[in-house]
């Protein structure tokens, strides 16, 4: 049972300042990983997160390449190896498709899909020098099916999904494993907009067979599970964490 834990694991999370994010900091943390904390703006985290001193931050904007630079950078100077990638980073303009302006599509491909490969590609040779790496994807129900979210989301977080699947098969050889998790409506920042509409909301309950939305912390868990080693024989997999969304019928 002491195998149930990130202890000595170097982790780099995007996104990692409020809603999932933050909660899988914070499981990391507390499960003894050295984490590594990528947002806009990092000011308030230490305060919402114990054992902070494996917790370190970098302020900028993921979808700006030089960034991405530099935080490869600094991992290849600090760490010299990577043993967890969690690309997680994400957000929305919802609107009806033809209301959409070339500039607001490319921002959701540049944030949700383009900076996420590339910065897992520039992180390669950290994680090959693991020896045995985990990269978790935070994609969407959205990627699988319409839930009224915008389709440049939904294509975002669709992509997401087979990028996750053909390079578990080409990094495999590298020991480096790569999942994705596929959340339904969580209560973050990023869906209050949504959950606080009552139409919206019974919408969203009747077809979810548990009866509520989820949880930051429900993905998290699933988050730390696939990047533990305990999870030695998963890769390539994209995991539905949705309350039974999913298998719904009537």
């Amino acid at each position: 049972m002491n195998s149930w834990n990130l202890q000595g694991k170097k982790a780099l999370i995007t996104g990692g300042t409020k809603g999932i994010g933050l909660a899988i900091a914070r499981e990391f943390l507390e499960l003894g990983a050295e984490v590594l904390v990528i947002a806009r703006n990092t000011k308030n985290i230490q305060g919402k997160l114990k054992n902070s001193a494996n917790l370190f931050t970098q302020e900028g904007d993921i979808s700006q390449a030089p960034f991405r630079q530099e935080i490869a950078r600094k991992i290849s100077d600090n760490w010299s190896k990577l043993d967890i990638l969690v690309n997680n980073v994400g957000t929305n303009i919802r609107k009806k498709f033809v209301e959409y302006s070339d500039a607001e599509i490319q921002q959701l491909f540049e944030t949700n899909l383009f900076s996420m490969m590339d910065l897992t590609r520039l992180c390669y040779p950290m994680l090959k020098k693991s020896g045995f790496a985990s990269v978790v994807n935070v994609a969407s129900v959205a990627g699988m099916q319409d839930v009224q979210s915008g389709t440049p989301y939904g294509i975002t977080k669709a992509g997401i999904i087979q990028f996750t699947k053909h390079l578990a098969a080409e990094w495999s050889v590298d020991q480096i494993r790569v999942n994705s998790i596929s959340p339904w409506y969580i209560e973050t920042p990023l869906t209050e907009a949504v959950l606080t509409q009552p139409d919206r909301l019974e919408k969203i309950l009747a077809r979810t067979p548990l009866g509520r939305v989820g949880k930051p912390h429900e993905v998290a868990s699933l988050a730390c599970y696939l990047a533990m080693d305990k999870s030695s024989y998963i890769t390539g997999q994209n995991i539905s964490v949705d309350g039974g969304l999913s298998v719904k019928g009537l």
